[in-house]
């Protein structure tokens, strides 16, 4: 009988310690959710949305970092694109200035030509070489600025003599003293003219 009572209250200790570790066990897993909920709700913003991660901020801010030196990128590409072309413009401009003088010259030879030198092989092979030039400024996009009869336009021309005339409009040019020439709608010179009225 005193073995049965020993056996009862060994029993008895082992079960209190077995309902002691499972007390603690549950208080455990309640504190360990009550963590977890603090944590949801630290994340949780006014309005119910989650709390960024430092990870997400991170990535956010060097993906919004690389979307803007793309576009950096981008505007330099266009803008370097654009610098070029001004460029070559710039320096075929320069270049076909300065060989207008020699088309001058070519066509107040010409005009000193009488109709019976025309014939002269010289004179021909002059011609030949004149309108080659003509053509290959012309494929380039040089083309003369219509003067002669025109009415008066100071984008195209520059007015270095006025006549009156009856026979002329009013703001007509009656004269033209040197060609002006544009290339790709720029002027590269302007029309030397006489205006009337």
């Amino acid at each position: 009988m005193a073995e049965n009572e020993k056996e009862l209250q060994e029993e008895a200790v082992e079960t209190e310690e077995i309902i002691e570790e499972a007390v603690e066990v549950e208080e455990t897993a309640e504190e360990g959710s009550e963590e977890a909920a603090e944590e949801a709700t630290e994340k949780k913003s006014l309005f119910g949305k989650k709390k960024k991660d430092k990870k997400d901020e991170q990535i956010e801010e060097l993906t919004d970092r690389l979307k803007r030196q793309m576009a950096e990128f981008d505007n330099f590409r266009k803008r370097t694109e654009k610098e070029k072309t001004q460029m070559y413009e710039i320096g075929a401009k320069s270049v076909i200035e300065k060989i207008l003088p020699v088309i001058d010259n070519f066509e107040r030879g010409f005009a000193t030509v009488t109709e019976e030198g025309k014939a002269d092989p010289f004179v021909e092979g002059m011609d030949k070489v004149y309108k080659q030039m003509m053509t290959t400024l012309n494929e380039i996009g040089v083309a003369p600025i219509e003067a002669l009869g025109e009415e008066f336009n100071p984008d195209f021309h520059n007015a270095v003599m006025h006549v009156e005339d009856e026979e002329a409009g009013e703001n007509v040019i009656v004269e033209e003293f040197q060609k002006g020439y544009l290339y790709k709608e720029t002027v590269v010179r302007h029309s030397m003219v006489k205006v009337a009225n």
